[in-house]
């Protein structure tokens, strides 16, 4: 995932932690993923120009317990496609286990 952002690309989530710079800096973010089972359902895009936003459904299963959260990304795209700023917005009170 990590290899989807620029060299200098910045991250910052959710929307009010402290932003992350650079791939190094961003993988930490996608590792926790790595052993969980996760899938994701696109619910609302808009595209303008490089910058997109899109409202999504991430459903992971950790310990046998099932997460559902809903965020919404912001993303800028560099000249080569890879994502050069990611913002998301969401909180804590916006994730539901069953």
């Amino acid at each position: 995932m990590a290899d989807l952002y620029t060299d200098t690309a910045t991250v910052e989530d959710p929307v009010g932690s402290d932003v992350r710079t650079g791939r190094d800096a961003i993988l930490p973010l996608y590792a926790g993923l790595e052993h969980s089972r996760n899938s994701t359902e696109l619910l609302t895009l808009r595209i303008a120009g490089n910058e997109a936003a899109f409202h999504f459904r991430v459903t992971s299963e950790v310990d046998g317990t099932e997460y559902v959260f809903e965020p919404i990304d912001v993303m800028t795209f560099a000249d080569d496609g890879r994502i050069a700023s990611m913002r998301a917005f969401w909180s804590a009170s916006d994730t539901r286990s069953s």
